[in-house]
């Protein structure tokens, strides 16, 4: 009755203990701190290893916005400036919550690509392809800054008109 576990903390903890000694953290925290997207990796196939590397070691400690920059940092150059197109700016300046959903979105949309896909990309369809992505980003930008720019002048004549009155 003594080694009973009186609270769920404590199995938890005793779970941890066992099934993840500290050499198994330390070897995991390695793996996810030193995470690099491949070379012919998608977002999305780059996002779900990642993902998999934290749930292979639950004990890593790592906070959400730290695993946010591990994870940004390790993406291609290339990846990096889509996903800063897509934010319509540096992606590392957005909040954790924006550019996590930032990349959920640009992710779901690389892994909708990925599965439409009949044949194996060619490297100058990989390149077509990134450049038809960073063109496809721009141009969604551009688009929401015309929106907001069209509202703005949309409400001009509205704020003339009070100020002659």
């Amino acid at each position: 009755m003594g080694n009973s576990l009186k609270t769920w903390e404590e199995v938890v903890e005793k779970f941890l203990k066992k099934y993840f000694p500290e050499s198994k953290t330390t070897e995991g925290k390695a793996a996810i701190s030193s995470f690099h997207q491949f070379s012919d990796e998608s977002l999305s196939e780059a996002l779900e290893r990642f993902r998999g590397l934290l749930r292979r070691t639950p004990t890593h400690g790592f906070s959400e916005p730290i695993q946010l920059n591990m994870f940004i940092d390790g993406l291609r150059p290339q990846t990096k400036k889509l996903l800063d197109a897509f934010a319509g700016g540096k992606i590392k300046l957005k909040t954790p919550e924006e550019a996590t959903e930032l990349i959920k979105n640009m992710s779901a949309s690389d892994h909708a690509i990925l599965r439409d896909r009949t044949h194996q990309p060619t490297k100058k369809s990989l390149i077509e392809q990134s450049s038809h992505d960073g063109l496809l980003a721009q141009n969604k930008l551009l688009s929401k800054q015309l929106e907001i720019l069209t509202e703005t002048l949309d409400k001009l004549p509205t704020k003339l008109s009070m100020g002659q009155g």
